[in-house]
């Protein structure tokens, strides 16, 4: 059956209270995160926390696309002593289906750098992957396209036209998604006012 997670904003007793759901698979329960005037508070399965936004030591963001869902985002949070919980653009809502909730994530990440700021937070602010996944991401992007390159010089020597057509369409695709992930990740790091908007839905 279809899952709904209904993701609002509602009064509370200072600021508006925000929330966010999403579920990470199909038969697991919805993970449920809130900003309050606490902080954030969260509850993932049987765990549940509230988080004060100065504790929290730092947030990635990341492009993480897979094959049933290609627009798909991820923050990492890690609070200090080293607790961590993620939330995903993406829920999954039928055996099939992973649907986005582009506009519910994006104004969530949103208010919660925000609110961090007001709280005078000195977190770590990063976006794309790690430094030595990128540069091995890359590497193996550049022997892919040597590779390639080899293979359709080598085609067009034999005329075979047919594999040479056929080597310049995948060179399209992988680097409509494969160039367009090295793109999005690549390491930085950024301010409360400039979130990067590549690294947003």
């Amino acid at each position: 059956m279809p899952t709904s997670l209904p993701n609002q904003a509602r009064e509370g007793e200072g600021a508006r209270t925000i929330s966010y759901a999403y579920k990470a698979s199909l038969i697991s329960s919805a993970y449920q995160f809130e900003l309050t005037d606490a902080g954030l508070s969260w509850q993932m399965g049987r765990r549940s926390g509230v988080w004060p936004y100065a504790d929290i030591a730092s947030i990635r963001l990341s492009y993480r696309p897979m094959s049933m869902q290609s627009r798909r985002f991820r923050a990492d949070i890690e609070r200090a002593g080293g607790e961590r919980i993620a939330i995903l653009s993406t829920t999954w809502q039928t055996v099939s289906l992973m649907t986005p909730q582009d506009q519910d994530y994006r104004a969530f990440v949103t208010e919660l750098h925000r609110r961090m700021k007001e709280a005078g937070s000195k977190a770590s602010l990063i976006g794309g992957i790690g430094t030595v996944t990128y540069a091995m991401a890359v590497a193996m992007l550049v022997l892919l396209a040597i590779a390639m390159i080899g293979l359709f010089v080598r085609a067009l020597a034999t005329s075979e036209f047919t594999g040479a057509l056929f080597l310049v369409g995948i060179a399209v695709w992988f680097a409509w998604t494969i160039g367009g992930f090295i793109k999005r990740n690549r390491p930085r790091r950024y301010s409360f006012d400039g979130l990067p908007e590549t690294l947003l839905p």
